[in-house]
């Protein structure tokens, strides 16, 4: 048993301890997050992001969330994303960047062999979007014809550079299947103009030029302002075979800057405008 002075001993190290620690919170759980430990400045609320993550990747959820806190956009467009993945990046974010996102996903398939999960319930896999601000009116689409993989679209509206604008985030059929690009973006194309301030991110897996993509250069501007049609030659790639894969469509918005970096987590780059509306 300790004695008199021993407890006077005791009692002034947990009063240490109690101040180092801080108060707890009103739950009473002496840690109510995780404190960040790389901190970033607030999302830059004009900014938007498009990445394809690479899948089957093994790569660090903790590395993929650090390469998007280093932007802070206040919405990004993930391709290729497994559910489990984005809950974790999104944790991640939260937790080590001080970056609070709502998420929604739009799995087109489950696939135990890229996302895991258990054989009898693989996890989902597709496109995911996060986003700063809450979002409401949630479609997934898959496209009836994914070519050799299924492939959709989500759209959601919320907001960006202080607008309320409808969100797609979409990834079309691998290459060398350009009909079924065409036959995608024949799908897309029309819900897209049905909004005069739209946001469309994703892989496209098509050059500029590629006749699949006529339908989309009709209804809105790259946020590169010099590529497009017939000037495709001057765009920036946005992979590691020096391709153009990769857009943020604008409509009712243009673009302010916008940045291409290479990953080392995935062959395509990370791609970020910042926009204003019209």
């Amino acid at each position: 048993m300790l004695g008199r002075g021993g407890w006077l001993i005791a009692g002034a190290v947990v009063v240490t301890c109690m101040m180092l620690l801080g108060p707890s919170t009103p739950a009473g759980a002496p840690f109510a997050r995780t404190v960040p430990v790389d901190a970033a400045k607030d999302v830059v609320p004009n900014r938007v992001m498009t990445w394809n993550m690479c899948n089957p990747c093994d790569e660090s959820n903790v590395d993929r969330a650090a390469e998007i806190a280093a932007y802070a956009p206040q919405v990004v467009g993930l391709q290729e994303a497994c559910v489990r993945d984005v809950k974790r990046i999104r944790d991640h974010l939260a937790d080590l960047h001080g970056l609070d996102y709502h998420v929604e996903f739009g799995p087109v398939l489950r696939n135990w062999s890229r996302c895991g999960g258990a054989p009898w319930r693989p996890g989902g896999y597709g496109q995911a979007l996060l986003s700063a601000a809450p979002m409401t009116d949630v479609v997934t689409e898959e496209y009836p014809d994914g070519g050799s993989e299924d492939r959709g679209y989500i759209a959601v509206t919320t907001e960006v550079a202080g607008q309320t604008v409808r969100v797609f985030n979409t990834h079309l059929a691998q290459r060398r299947q350009e009909e079924v690009r065409e036959r995608q973006t024949a799908v897309l194309a029309p819900q897209v103009a049905r909004y005069e301030q739209a946001l469309v991110l994703g892989d496209f897996n098509a050059v500029p030029d590629s006749p699949e993509l006529s339908r989309m250069w009709a209804l809105a501007e790259d946020t590169d302002a010099g590529c497009r049609p017939p000037a495709a030659g001057a765009c920036e790639p946005t992979t590691d075979w020096r391709s153009k894969f990769d857009y943020v469509f604008l409509r009712g918005f243009s673009a302010l800057g916008h940045e291409v970096r290479p990953s080392r987590f995935s062959d395509h780059h990370l791609l970020h405008t910042d926009v204003t509306a019209h």
